[in-house]
């Protein structure tokens, strides 16, 4: 049974890139199947690192200081303080976005007669 991980997204991010979305859940994988690696910790430090050295780094390329890099990690955390259980791909599509690497994640292409 697969989760539609767009509701939740939108509520950030109300124009959000379905695409990008599913490129996002094709990045997180098998981690996506248990709920407590569905979701992310900020109050963890070893989470921050996680995220920031593995998708920051690693999947979106960015060489920023880890000081900036963290920065931008906590600038989506309290995007999203409302929610006391913040999803892994809500807060990856946030950070691709604030980063402008949703591109990574395979953008649509225009519809016929749109583009």
């Amino acid at each position: 049974m697969a989760e539609d991980w767009t509701p939740d997204v939108q509520k950030y991010s109300p124009d959000a890139d379905r695409n990008a979305i599913a490129g996002i859940v094709r990045h997180c994988g098998i981690s996506l199947q248990k709920r407590d690696s569905s979701l992310v910790s900020l109050s963890d430090r070893d989470e921050v690192v996680r995220v920031r050295e593995g998708f920051l780094k690693r999947k979106l390329g960015l060489a920023d200081s880890d000081a900036d890099l963290d920065k931008a990690i906590m600038a989506v955390g309290e995007k999203m303080k409302g929610d006391r259980t913040k999803n892994r791909v809500t807060l990856y599509y946030l950070l691709a976005e604030h980063f402008g690497k949703l591109s990574i994640f395979g953008r649509p292409t225009p519809a016929a007669g749109t583009g």
